[in-house]
């Protein structure tokens, strides 16, 4: 990547909403794992290896991000999710297990997508309370102008 294309990615990094970081995390995860698919598949075990590191690394920030308190079940259940997908990439890594990394890239693009989903429900969630709220201040404007 070009020096412009760095300066680029890190402003939009640096800019960008905790969801949108989630799944920028989420995307480079799946985009790892695909690239060690490929060189799987070409033999070439450097790169496979590289790039199993950096879809592990991915999902060991994503784990060390989790909130318990405030994720309670589901933030427990991402950490298993989690700590699956880390023992099952050096399973890949040590014994050369390629359905392991399907398996990995399954759980990845399920969990992402899922992601999305919750965002975009949320995100819908705060735009109705929004247009409420702007509902109820006009009532209480009408209301005032009544009287």
């Amino acid at each position: 990547m070009n020096n412009i294309g760095k300066k680029y990615r890190k402003m939009a990094i640096e800019s960008a909403s905790r969801e949108k970081l989630l799944l920028m995390f989420y995307e480079e995860a799946i985009k790892s794992v695909k690239k060690a698919l490929l060189a799987f598949d070409e033999n070439k075990i450097e790169e496979r290896c590289k790039s199993i590191g950096k879809a592990y690394d991915i999902i060991l920030e994503l784990n060390n991000t989790l909130d318990h308190k405030v994720g309670g079940q589901i933030a427990l259940d991402l950490e298993s999710l989690y700590m699956f997908i880390m023992d099952s990439l050096i399973k890949v890594n040590v014994h050369g297990k390629r359905d392991l990394l399907e398996d990995v890239l399954k759980i990845l693009i399920n969990l992402y997508e899922g992601w999305i989903k919750a965002i975009e429900k949320t995100k819908g969630e705060k735009e109705l309370k929004k247009r409420e709220g702007s509902k109820d201040n006009l009532f209480l404007m009408d209301q005032e102008q009544q009287d």
